[in-house]
């Protein structure tokens, strides 16, 4: 089974630096992980959304770091490190000797944990020189009491065999997008990154979802609003003007190829006001 980790490695991507070939790494240990969750009937429980929701799904041209998902209810019981457990014997076979770090979490509905692995690169070729030390390490993160209005998916994945998920549809992806961009607490140039991509597809949000996830946690918690194109957009505007963008897209670069890295070169407050103005909003 190690046999398949090298070939998607070798024969799925165009690994032009160390970087690349170190994220795709991570990405394939991602779809082992999501195969392993599977085996174990995590998404009897759980759905996929985030990045790498929307890197692994729909072809999103970045690198993603961390596995996110919802609980299809509020599930206060929810544990999580049950099934990671069971899915680390999954991933044996195919070279991870998999442990688990705790990340304390002050919104204690939302459980998270890293999958550190220190084996797989000692079995594997690479391309680039690596540092056979340095360990892969998944963030997956689990929230117990998800905001009502998602809309849920099933999805089919081919690696490393065919298996079948559960996941947000594309407008409840740009939902939680939108509701990490207003309420996030520190700036990911990722987040940014993945907006564009949303208003570039022509992607219409899940409002309902984000309206509620809006009254949940950030700026907005308990106040009695309602999510429009008017109050969406303007929101928006007000974050762009306020933000640091040669900062922001630091953050982002190293998870790109260099030719897509090009296009950060026009990302400015105007840039971004424009992706605003060109965004489909759809209706409440």
């Amino acid at each position: 089974m190690k046999d398949i980790i090298q070939n998607r490695l070798d024969t799925h991507y165009d690994l032009k630096t160390a970087e690349d070939e170190l994220n795709a790494l991570k990405e394939v240990t991602q779809e082992v992980a999501l195969y392993a969750l599977y085996k174990v009937g995590f998404f009897e429980k759980a759905c996929f959304m985030g990045g790498t929701s929307l890197r692994i799904i729909h072809s999103l041209d970045r690198f993603s770091e961390d596995l996110d998902f919802s609980t299809r209810e509020v599930d206060p019981n929810f544990k999580l490190d049950e099934y990671l457990e069971k899915a680390m014997e999954v991933m044996k076979p195919y070279g991870y000797g998999l442990t688990i770090d705790e990340k304390d979490l002050a919104d204690k509905s939302v459980q998270s944990r890293f999958l550190k692995d220190d084996s797989i690169k000692k079995v594997l070729t690479f391309k680039h020189q690596q540092d056979e030390r340095q360990k892969i390490k998944i963030k997956v993160e689990i929230d117990t009491n998800p905001p009502s209005g998602a809309v849920e998916k099933s999805e089919f994945i081919d690696f490393p065999e065919d298996f079948q998920i559960l996941a947000y549809d594309l407008p409840s992806l740009m939902s939680g997008k939108l509701h990490a961009l207003l309420c996030r607490t520190y700036e990911k140039g990722r987040d940014w990154y993945d907006y564009s991509w949303y208003v570039k597809n022509n992607c219409s949000p899940n409002l309902k979802l984000l309206e509620n996830a809006l009254k949940q946690l950030g700026p907005w918690k308990g106040k009695d609003i309602q999510v429009d194109e008017n109050f969406l957009k303007d929101a928006l505007v007000g974050k762009i003007e306020s933000l640091d963008w040669d900062d922001i897209k630091k953050d982002v670069r190293k998870f790109l190829s260099p030719e897509k890295a090009q296009s950060l070169d026009i990302w400015s407050s105007d840039f971004f006001k424009s992706k605003v103005k060109k965004m489909n909003v759809g209706d409440l």
